[in-house]
């Protein structure tokens, strides 16, 4: 799924580089953020968009904005 400035394949990306690097497994974050593991999966592997209070919630564990989460911005 693509469309003008977002790419689900990047944020997906994003997402697993992100929880790679606090070295945390998908359970885990999950657990922390009151999230189904099954979605934090979905969304690694660009088969869902996540809710906007989810890329809320993911954007500030991991203290990024939502817009480099949606690979609107490189930073």
């Amino acid at each position: 799924m693509e469309n003008e400035g977002f790419n689900l394949k990047l944020m997906g990306e994003r997402l697993l580089s992100l929880r790679k690097e606090k070295n945390i497994g998908q359970n885990d974050l999950a657990a922390k953020l009151n999230l189904s593991n099954a979605s934090i999966s979905y969304w690694e592997n660009a088969k869902q968009v996540p809710t906007a209070e989810a890329i809320f919630k993911l954007a500030k564990f991991f203290g990024v904005s939502a817009d480099y989460i949606l690979g609107l911005k490189d930073w």
